[in-house]
């Protein structure tokens, strides 16, 4: 019980860590000049009292309002509850160019939660002006009341240029945009490349996608998002929903210009069509509004990237590592002993190309004996390229005590922002190795001597001295009695098989025979989905069930083919076959209540459990007559 108790308490303990309140701010990161936007101060728990943000920057047009939101789902069985409690603003942006909210203080559950402090900035957008924007800052996509036609010829213009100007991006209303880090760096240097869609216009959908491909660069993709969503960015001096594609960090592997072919993407965009009579102030008023969309097909645009060789005279320590780093070095162990295993773990940390460097050389004793190095990964990409650690360890074991001079330990990168190389030492002069203990001692030994042995057991084999027995001259099997009979039973046996064989073919294919010897497992697996749609009180598929069924088994019982299952045929075929007349008039008549409740529910009593009762009897008595 105790146990139990404590299982409890630990799981209590675990879901409170994981129910923590939050209380967050949503609002744009960017938004037009007198632009009327909204911003939400969200909990996910019933808020007790809350002390209101400063806003400057801004007119607020309406709020705070409160509103909240709960949801129940039930998914495989699993309950999922969630709840929402809200304050929004509707704002109007000014003359200024920052627009800057405070944070805001709720008390929930005797605990006080903060928001960050919000800075939004403020452009000069005219087509934002007298908008509303949402407070995710996400466009909304659909739009509502219209006929969809779909356009199926693409529009060949291409939107995008081969160079990083936001005042040429800023004239298209839709863009799609390879964003370099840098476009200069030396060879091995990590680069960031984001893939975005910019737009202006709704979006319904995306076709034959082509992501950049990256030749002459090793390439890993670091932010793949499952579901594209849109937030709101300025370009130049607009203001465009844009969605992240792909993020990936490319090193170049040699120098020189390389070049990276562009991304194609093709985009459903949503064009609003011009009626034909005149627009009234109803048709944004009730959506009376119909839309095409068109296809057009986006380009990234090709872009190069100039990559500058390394410079010369590398020292020998120089594995390929460009970035900024650190070396740390230890032994696993803090005291050494003979015949003993120990590693020793070198550690490099710092940002670069993490994952390209090279295992450093080292020098041990002639009389440690080193093994295959392990190499751990423990760090991220990011958009500053790979940062963390990469641990090397060399597991050996010293053979012999003593004391023993190391050679120092150097690892060499190139630092990016000083333009050099920097060699980082690890220097252990003397490592001194004890004694190791005699019982490691023999048992190193015995392992020896059994390796030996077994190893001389393989390549020798000792020549046997004792008496060996051999069979007498002209003793074969051939020549006695056993050969043959064995023989015989071979020969019967095959015949047999060839019998059973053919005898089960013949029987599969007498079709009549197999349909009627199936019939009644056929009706049992009929009404036992029959039964279950008794129990669900499923008045038509009962019915239907149970109608099938009774046709199915007295079809295969009597072979009547499908197309001649007429009522008559099956009483005919019942009374010829020994059936009393009044049993098989009951049999229609079953048949014919099955179809009546199908077709006209209320012109009969569907009683159907009797019906059912009924049906099992009549298959039972069939089963000992037919």
């Amino acid at each position: 019980m105790k146990k139990f108790y404590s299982t409890i308490i630990a799981l209590l303990l675990f879901t409170s860590l994981y129910a923590q309140a939050t209380f967050e701010i949503q609002a744009p990161n960017v938004v037009g000049r007198n632009e009327r936007f909204i911003i939400k101060f969200v909990a996910n728990s019933r808020i007790d009292s809350w002390e209101p943000p400063k806003i400057s920057g801004a007119s607020v047009l309406a709020g705070p309002t409160v509103s909240t939101m709960s949801n129940v789902q039930f998914i495989n069985g699993k309950r999922t509850d969630a709840f929402e409690q809200a304050y929004t603003y509707v704002l109007l942006a000014g003359d200024q160019s920052v627009i800057a909210i405070s944070n805001a203080t709720a008390t929930i559950d005797g605990k006080q939660y903060s928001t960050r402090h919000k800075t939004i900035e403020v452009v000069n957008d005219a087509s934002s002006s007298g908008t509303n924007s949402s407070s995710s800052g996400s466009s909304n996509q659909s739009s509502s009341g219209g006929a969809y036609n779909i356009n199926d010829d693409y529009d060949d213009n291409y939107y995008g240029t081969s160079y990083d100007d936001e005042i040429t991006y800023g004239k298209a209303d839709l863009f799609l945009r390879l964003h370099l880090s840098k476009t200069k760096v030396v060879q091995g240097e990590p680069i960031v490349a984001t893939l975005k869609l910019y737009t202006r216009s709704g979006i319904a959908g995306f076709e034959d996608v082509k992501f950049p491909v990256f030749n002459g660069f090793w390439s890993q993709e670091i932010d793949v998002p499952q579901n594209i969503t849109f937030s709101r960015e300025k370009v130049g001096n607009q203001i465009y929903n844009s969605a992240l594609l792909r993020r990936y960090v490319i090193i170049p592997q040699q120098s020189g210009s390389l070049k990276i072919d562009p991304a194609d993407i093709v985009c459903q965009v949503q064009v609003m069509e011009r009626p034909q009579r005149g627009r009234s102030i109803f048709d944004d008023l009730f959506g009376d509004n119909s839309y095409s969309i068109q296809r057009k097909r986006l380009t990234s645009g090709s872009q190069t990237i100039n990559v500058s060789p390394l410079p010369s005279g590398a020292p020998a320590s120089f594995g390929g590592a460009v970035g900024k780093f650190n070396m740390n070095a230890h032994f696993s162990r803090d005291s050494l002993l003979s015949n003993q295993a120990s590693s020793l773990i070198i550690e490099i940390s710092g940002s670069g190309n993490l994952n390209l460097i090279e295992t450093p050389n080292i020098s041990l004793p002639s009389d440690f004996e080193l093994y295959d190095t392990k190499v751990t990964n423990n760090f991220n990409n990011s958009l500053e390229g790979s940062s963390g650690k990469r641990i090397f360890e060399y597991p050996f074991i010293p053979r012999a005590s003593g004391e023993y001079r190391i050679d120092p330990i150097e690892f060499t990168y190139y630092d990016i922002s000083q333009r050099k190389y920097v060699t980082l030492k690890y220097d252990p002069s003397t490592v001194v190795v004890g004694k190791g203990s005699e019982d490691t001692q023999a048992q190193l030994n015995d392992y020896t001597n059994q390796r030996s042995v077994s190893n001389l057991g393989e390549d020798i084999r000792y020549i046997k001295t004792n008496h060996t027995s051999f069979n007498p001259k002209d003793n074969f099997l051939v020549a006695k009695w056993l050969y043959y009979l064995i023989y015989l039973l071979l020969i019967l046996l095959f015949a047999l098989i060839i019998y059973l064989l053919r005898r089960n073919i013949k029987l599969r294919s007498d079709i009549t025979r197999v349909k009627n010897k199936r019939a009644n497992k056929v009706a049992k697996l009929r009404l036992k989905q029959s039964q279950i749609y008794l129990k669900e009180n499923k008045l038509q598929d009962f019915y239907s069930e149970l109608s099938i069924a009774l046709t199915g088994y007295i079809g295969d019982k009597l072979s009547i083919p499908v197309s001649d299952m007429q009522k008559s045929t099956i009483q005919q075929a019942l009374e010829s076959r020994g059936v009393a007349p009044e049993k098989a008039s009951d049999f229609i008549n079953l048949l014919n209540d099955c179809e009546m409740v199908r077709y006209a529910p209320s012109m009969v009593n569907n009683d159907m459990t009797s019906h059912f009762e009924k049906a099992v009897s009549m298959i039972s008595y069939f089963e000992e007559v037919l």
